[in-house]
């Protein structure tokens, strides 16, 4: 089995050999995440920037009265078709992500709920006055991250060329700018805080249709852009949990699957920026970022070969030839019903880059799936879409040379073979030759999607710089001070005190977010005062005994958080030691209909005094002295007092069972 092929099955036939493979890899450089620090991204030159696009609650949609949060189950009752076309700008430019759409030839499918969207969705009707409700939880935000609030909002239109907005615009404003987030151990500049509506949900990208639902679009939702301050992977994960626990602290934005989205810009020093799109788990960031800053390395170690092998990339070109599947007897063995009948096929030259395809690029990836991912997205051909002369799928010895020749082919030249329909094959060959021209140039802008495991692949051209342009259905909106000012006083901003607190008693930051989502900082605090248990120990009670027992027991955790207060007090007024209080909560959840004090009596009743357990002492001595090769004391302790915690633990501390064991001890 090829080792080089990712955890997709479609890219089994692009990968590399592994023995190149593994040699470009050290050359690279790469280290895994969990054997990288500080030094390491100091010396890729890493910086990475975050916009977080966060869903707010409201009744109703941005610009149009449909309600917001209602989504489709699969079902809806009408579906419109529009196909994207290019037109000029006022300055008669093109857009990249225009010109790339096209190519695309892509049937843009809107399946439509009556419930859910209007005419305005189509630009068949002006906006509607902006929601306020939304704006003064944008406003609010915007207060937390310490912005300057503008005085007038401007809505302005921003591009959207993929479809995954019918008008092929988003309607936007700036509520307010140069804001920051405060981390551990720096802070981070937030460039904007923005208010816009949210797009449309993807069903599906198959081929040259592409499906979407309508339910989404429209929901108000802000968008925070920091600038690239953020100079490890770990950083930038703290400082979208930061943002996370924030807006969520304010009990006024959407929760769950979709309703915060996370778009990371990742370089490196001689990259440029790439915009890892949509990622969907802030635990993804750190893997995410981590590959793409050697993603980049890799690119650019090919441009500086390229550099070497090349005097000017203007004589570059490809040369490419149709093939029939009779031409090689290994074919239909090879591609089996990856090739359809219908499909054609074409062989392609690539001057001077021997050992280039097979180069690595991101754990499991090489450079010849940066090109195979252009082929899906540009040229539609679903993958597998190509084999190359690097990859272990590639034809035995006896057709090598045939082919080179058929293509007028030198020994440091590259081969591939890709398929798919009549149609795309001349847009495909155009991809193939434009992705391998960037390659002279390093790393180009564009935004990658993302996956569970770390690695990336194309998604679209980065759009131009000037895809904004203003609103003229829509009037500046007046955003008095006064209003400013009351929404400030009202506002509570705990974030920044609660995380002090937490960091000060040493809670760990994966229980952090568990205990600020549901506001148990005070809590937390007023249990530690009346018990005077350790403010970390009440905390972990929280954010790992209830969670988990919530999770393993199907429970609501505010049926437990509610209880928990009332199990805290009543086990210590009555002298037991706080070991005693996780059992009994394993025990009340686990029976819900039963009071308090019933529980704790019943577990309090399974163990013994401190009287009782040492009168075990003589018996235990003994058979340590029959079982044991070691008379060092603290061996007999350790074995004595191990075995009397679990008769004792609740009703009698362990470290006042263990004080208590060691002077029995000495006297015995």
């Amino acid at each position: 089995m090829n080792r080089l092929s990712t955890t997709s099955p479609d890219s089994t036939l692009a990968a590399g050999h592994s023995e190149n493979y593994e040699t470009t890899c050290r050359l690279v450089g790469y280290v895994r995440r969990s054997a990288a620090n500080r030094e390491t991204y100091i010396r890729l030159g890493f910086k990475s920037g975050l916009e977080i696009h966060q869903q707010l609650l409201t009744e109703k949609k941005l610009f149009c009265h449909c309600p917001a949060g209602m989504y489709q189950r699969g079902e809806f009752d009408a579906e419109i078709i529009r196909h994207m076309r290019p037109t000029l700008s006022e300055m008669g430019e093109y857009d990249g992500t225009a010109l790339m759409e096209k190519k695309t030839r892509k049937t843009i499918i809107y399946r439509i709920k009556a419930e859910t969207a209007c005419t305005y969705d189509f630009d068949d009707t002006p906006p509607f006055k902006m929601n306020h409700s939304a704006l003064d939880i944008a406003l609010e935000i915007g207060l937390m991250l310490r912005c300057n609030i503008v005085g007038e909002l401007h809505i302005a239109r921003k591009q959207y060329l993929d479809g995954s907005i019918p008008t092929g615009f988003q309607r936007t404003g700036i509520v307010g700018i140069e804001g920051e987030i405060p981390l551990e151990h720096k802070k981070v500049r937030i460039i904007q805080l923005s208010i816009e509506e949210d797009s449309c949900r993807e069903v599906s990208d198959i081929g040259h249709l592409r499906v979407y639902t309508t339910d989404r679009l429209g929901m108000p939702l802000i968008e925070t852009v920091t600038y690239p301050d953020m100079l490890t992977p770990d950083e930038v994960a703290e400082a979208a949990y930061y943002l996370r626990l924030l807006v969520r602290t304010s009990g006024k934005v959407r929760t769950g699957i979709g309703a915060a989205r996370e778009d990371v810009n990742v370089s490196i020093e001689g990259g440029t920026r790439v915009e890892i799109k949509g990622v969907s788990h802030i635990s993804w960031i750190p893997e995410l970022t981590h590959n793409e800053a050697f993603r980049q390395k890799a690119l650019l170690i090919i441009k500086s070969e390229l550099a070497a092998r090349f005097d000017s990339l203007a004589a570059w070109r490809v040369t490419s030839r149709s093939v029939t599947p009779g031409e090689f007897k290994q074919l239909p063995e090879l591609l089996g019903n990856n090739l359809k009948p219908t499909d054609q096929m074409m062989l392609v030259n690539l001057p001077g880059f021997r050992n280039l395809l097979s180069h690595f690029t991101q754990p499991g990836k090489c450079f010849a799936d940066e090109i195979s991912e252009r082929l899906k997205v540009v040229a539609c051909l679903e993958r597998p879409n190509m084999i190359h002369s690097e990859s272990d799928s590639w034809f035995d010895a006896t057709n090598v040379s045939a082919i080179a020749r058929s293509l007028h082919a030198s020994d440091n030249d590259a081969q591939l073979l890709f398929w798919g329909p009549a149609d795309d094959m001349a847009t495909a060959l155009e991809t193939i030759e434009e992705r391998c021209r960037m390659a002279f140039v390093g790393v180009p802008n564009e935004t990658r999607k993302s996956f569970a495991d770390g690695t990336t692949i194309f998604e679209r051209v980065l759009p131009g710089p000037d895809r904004m342009y203003p609103d003229t259905d829509s009037a500046p909106i007046s955003v008095p001070r006064e209003h400013i000012e009351k929404i400030r006083a009202r506002m509570v901003n705990s974030l920044p005190d609660w995380l002090g607190k937490l960091r000060k008693w040493g809670v760990p930051p994966d229980a952090r977010p568990y205990l600020i989502r549901r506001n148990l900082v005070p809590t937390i605090e007023r249990l530690a005062t009346d018990t005077a248990w350790p403010e970390k120990f009440v905390a972990l009670l929280y954010a790992h005994t209830v969670k988990g027992l919530t999770r393993t027991r199907r429970l609501r955790d505010d049926f437990v958080i509610e209880r928990l207060p009332e199990l805290c007090r009543l086990v210590h007024d009555s002298g037991y030691d706080r070991s005693l209080v996780k059992e009994a909560l394993s025990v009340l959840a686990s029976n819900p209909s039963r009071s308090v004090s019933a529980v704790v009596k019943e577990v309090a009743g399974t163990r013994k005094t401190l009287e009782e357990a040492l009168a075990e002492m003589p018996k235990l001595v003994a058979e340590f002295e029959r079982i044991s090769k070691s008379r060092h004391p603290q061996a007999e302790h350790r074995w004595v007092v191990g075995r009397l915690k679990p008769q004792i633990l609740g009703r009698v501390g362990i470290g006042e069972l263990s004080a208590a064991v060691a002077k029995e001890l000495d006297y015995v």
